[in-house]
């Protein structure tokens, strides 16, 4: 599973893994204090939102070039561009301060901070491994615009980013560009963008209005695709290495600089 939909709303299940921990770790804290010292929620909350920032400003900086170009995309975290080494680095600072400083939460911090790592280690690592279980790409067949039909199968043997989409979509009319221009300067992946439920007439109308040239357009009528990887909601985009294992997915709207990051995985495993 990628992403969890609750009607029209719908999280990535890394995001989910996280939040859940968080809420373990404020019920674990204020457990804990009941029994003898202050209720940790805040200073585990102001770690929190440290980590994230920090976070952010670590995949900022990787990624400097591409934000210059667009700076205002520095504040737009639907990107999904966070680098957890950062975002770790700055949270355990963050508890650091407080634990010694506060000693009346040192326990039931302490508390709240082992059982959320624990509960985050618990489900974000055997979801990664789920992912990344499929050996090849999966069987499956798509019209094209032009009302030929293709098989998944015979774009492997290079790196695939598959992005599904439809044009009702803002986010995935938003990312377009991006994936466009990718699609043109890196030849050495091959890009595919299936359409969710739409007809050829009405993505080549869509287009020719976006003034946009896309390869690879297939036609997914039946959400084939979603129901292979786990993920129902718009835009995702699954990062699929030469061999066809699924390596990385993302829910949401992408950025030049996330687009980047997410590529290195598949990428650096060309075969030699």
């Amino acid at each position: 599973m990628l992403s969890l939909s609750i009607g029209p709303l719908a999280i990535s299940a890394d995001r989910l893994a996280l939040l859940i921990a968080f809420l373990v770790a404020l019920f674990a804290g204020w457990v804990s204090s009941r029994r003898g010292g202050r209720n940790p929620e805040g200073a585990l909350f102001i770690t929190l939102c440290v980590g994230l920032v920090g976070a952010r400003l670590g995949f900022v900086l990787r990624y400097s070039d591409e934000y210059l170009q667009q700076p205002l995309q520095i504040f737009d975290i639907r990107d999904g561009g966070f680098w957890w080494v950062s975002g770790i680095a700055t949270g355990l600072a963050s508890a650091l301060f407080f634990l010694l400083r506060q000693p009346a939460l040192r326990r039931s911090m302490s508390i709240g901070l082992i059982s959320g790592a624990l509960l985050w280690t618990a489900t974000a690592l055997p979801l990664q491994l789920l992912h990344k279980s499929a050996a090849e790409l999966p069987p499956l067949s798509f019209s094209t615009v032009s009302g030929e039909s293709v098989s998944l199968k015979q774009f492997g043997g290079k790196p695939v980013v598959i992005n599904i989409w439809a044009s009702w979509c803002p986010p995935c009319v938003r990312e377009m560009p991006v994936l466009a221009e990718a699609q043109q300067t890196m030849p050495d992946v091959n890009f595919l963008f299936a359409n969710l439920g739409e007809d050829a007439q009405t993505v080549e109308r869509f287009l020719q209005e976006l003034e946009i040239q896309l390869d690879n357009i297939l036609l997914d009528q039946k959400n084939q695709l979603g129901a292979h990887y786990g993920s129902r909601a718009l835009p995702t985009t699954l990062f699929i290495d030469a061999q066809g294992r699924l390596q990385d997915s993302h829910l949401g709207e992408l950025s030049a600089a996330s687009l980047q990051d997410k590529l290195t995985a598949i990428r650096n495993q060309l075969p030699q």
